[in-house]
């Protein structure tokens, strides 16, 4: 589409449909991102990005989107969920462009591996009523990497974990490690084990605290985190999003308190840590309350 009549018939739909207040569709989308990218009359921004380039944006979409579900806010949902469809749309016109595949292949291979995933709604009559079979999932993700998708390690071996995304939120990516391992039976049978293994992290993190060693005490914080993650995990409950609320809690009842104060004639930068915790603690039973 780097010619201008390809690009001028592309803008004349969507002005069109602009105009005449019509709904636009995916294939305006596609449309729309083919015209930011070409290379003659497209954005100079857009034109310039890269896989690399993107991705910061796209993890930022994907927040952006529990972010809103996690405020109620539907509007909001709205908006972000198409942001991050054009992050989708933009990788897929990037790989386009290099010719390793386009968004109808990434709608082919999504399609086809939910059908192939859910045989219980997708298959035969004998299929659909036996129902998911237990192991049915780990069978049928090994199947798939049976078949040429496993990563190989950096050794030349295939990886049990290496399918786990390294650029996913370190809580996140923990749980996941983690999972993975237990798949093979690599885990503790129930949470208490995994109790005593936080108390003697935190024993540990203690310990190198004392000793006044910053590069030990990092290590230990982060073990102890890792453990913490699989506490999540065992009690059934995401470490990110949780963490992520227990967060907004305190951003909710900091700004409460600092609004308490202005209303009290105060400002927090003139109250003791005292004053400010009798304030804390005011909300704290408000909110029970």
């Amino acid at each position: 589409m780097s010619d201008k009549t390809g690009l001028a018939e592309i803008l004349n739909k969507l002005e069109q449909n602009r105009q005449l207040d019509s709904k636009f569709n995916i294939l305006d989308l596609l449309n729309v991102m083919r015209a930011l990218r070409d290379p003659v009359n497209g954005c100079p921004w857009d034109v310039k990005q890269n896989f690399a380039s993107i991705a910061p944006y796209t993890l930022e979409e994907a927040y952006e989107v529990v972010d809103a579900i996690h405020r109620d806010d539907l509007a909001n949902l709205r908006e972000e969920l198409g942001d991050l469809l054009l992050q989708t749309v933009y990788h897929a016109q990037m790989a386009s462009e290099l010719d390793h595949f386009d968004f109808d292949d990434v709608v082919d291979e999504i399609c086809r591996k939910m059908i192939r995933r859910h045989p219980h709604v997708f298959g035969s009559a004998e299929e659909r009523a036996s129902g998911v079979k237990p192991g049915f999932w780990e069978k049928a993700k090994s199947e798939e990497k049976n078949n040429g998708s496993a990563h190989v390690a950096k050794d030349g071996g295939t990886s049990r974990l290496a399918d786990v995304p390294q650029a996913l939120p370190s809580l996140k990516y923990s749980v996941k490690l983690q999972k993975a391992a237990a798949r093979v039976g690599f885990d503790w049978p129930d949470i208490n084990p995994v109790m005593a293994k936080v108390e003697e992290e935190w024993t540990e993190l203690k310990q190198a605290i004392a000793d006044g060693d910053q590069k030990h005490i990092a290590e230990e914080y982060g073990d102890l985190m890792f453990v913490l993650a699989n506490i999540a995990r065992h009690l059934g409950i995401d470490p990110e999003i949780e963490t992520r609320a227990a967060a907004n809690k305190f951003k909710s009842r900091f700004d409460r308190m600092d609004q308490r104060a202005r209303d009290q004639q105060q400002d927090l930068t003139d109250l003791s840590l005292e004053q400010m915790d009798v304030l804390w603690d005011a909300i704290k039973v408000t909110e029970r309350s």
